[in-house]
């Protein structure tokens, strides 16, 4: 079995109860259905979950270089010279990123749904949201390579691992999809 979820900002990626947090249970009541990979609490966005180990270590394992498209919504306008260290890699404490694919999007995404609380840039302050292709997974990469760069992340959205997006699925909403879009 594999589900596409929209995880809604503030949910966490698992199912046990923490503290006043809200967690995948919540919104999904499928028995032995894990995560395969991880967005944090302050991120949104596709999250797929599945009861096939093999399955789940295709989706979240850096070695099968599946890519994890991510929308993201940063503080500031992105030069060019931003870009090219973004898609060379970003020297990180643990070492260097993998290269990524980074565009600029003209506009916020079509897909895009109202976020609460919305965002709040700082006055003054121009936003540019980029498309961000990563194939290795790293804790909050996204996030750590646009304040790199002077361009800290205000919204991000995973768009979609491998062939599979976030469009048509509302925040908190899920679907099943066949596994063999994602099965190597």
């Amino acid at each position: 079995m594999l589900i596409a979820f929209n995880k809604p900002l503030g949910v966490l990626c698992q199912f046990s109860p923490s503290g006043d947090h809200r967690v995948l249970s919540e919104f999904i009541d499928i028995p032995a259905i894990y995560p395969a990979g991880r967005l944090d609490k302050d991120s949104e966005g596709l999250l797929l979950l599945t009861d096939d180990g093999s399955l789940q270590n295709t989706i979240a394992s850096p070695e099968h270089k599946l890519p994890k498209t991510y929308h993201a919504q940063v503080e500031g306008a992105a030069t060019a010279q931003a870009l090219r260290i973004l898609r060379a890699g970003v020297a990180l404490k643990e070492g260097k990123t993998a290269p990524a694919e980074i565009s600029l999007l003209a506009k916020k995404p079509a897909y895009l749904w109202k976020r609460s609380p919305p965002v709040s840039p700082r006055a003054g302050k121009p936003t540019t949201w980029l498309s961000v292709v990563l194939r290795e997974g790293r804790n909050r990469q996204v996030r750590r390579m646009t304040a790199h760069v002077g361009l800290p992340t205000l919204r991000l959205i995973r768009y979609s691992i491998g062939p599979i997006t976030v469009d048509d699925i509302r925040p908190g909403e899920w679907r099943e999809i066949p596994s063999h879009l994602v099965a190597s």
